[in-house]
């Protein structure tokens, strides 16, 4: 299976979000400078995450972004569902029923096998994205980092933050 590049945009963009201090927020186009990617491509992804009630948009020159509730309330499952939307990644289009040959209806009674063993599969792999919160992400990470990451992304805001009031 292979997500959009916005997926990792926007579950990179809502982890950058959570290290914001209070009233906090960030442009989109500080988050794709940091990032390194295209602001319009990123725009469109934040506006999806808006839309789903991931992230809390404030208007004006000096609005942007911040998380609508806590880091560890937005799972990744959450994300991918904002981005990519709920239809499953695997769409059976019948083709058993194509070509030549045909055989009875009969045999078509039951989902395809196939179709089933995917959504199966699916199931498995989105419970365990809804298992992994952006908190959970950040204490990962920490766990890793030697400080270099947390510096350079403190460093970041420290620049581009913008404060507004809650």
């Amino acid at each position: 299976m292979k997500m959009s590049d916005g997926v990792e945009q926007a579950i990179h963009s809502v982890a950058m979000l959570s290290g914001l201090s209070e009233g906090g927020v960030l442009s989109a186009a500080a988050l794709a400078e940091f990032h390194g990617v295209s602001t319009s491509y990123l725009l469109k992804h934040l506006q999806a995450l808006s839309g789903a009630g991931i992230l809390d948009t404030v208007p004006g020159p000096k609005g942007g972004y911040r998380l609508a509730k806590a880091a560890k309330e937005i799972s990744l499952l959450d994300i991918l569902l904002a981005v990519e939307g709920p239809a499953p990644a695997f769409r059976c289009a019948e083709i058993r029923q194509r070509g030549p040959n045909p055989v009875s209806d009969r045999f078509f009674a039951q989902p395809c096998t196939i179709s089933a063993a995917m959504l199966r599969a699916e199931r498995v792999y989105r419970a365990e994205l809804a298992k992994t919160s952006i908190a959970d992400l950040g204490i990962e990470l920490n766990a890793l980092d030697d400080g270099s990451i947390a510096a350079r992304g403190c460093a970041f805001l420290e620049i581009h933050e913008r404060k507004t009031a809650r």
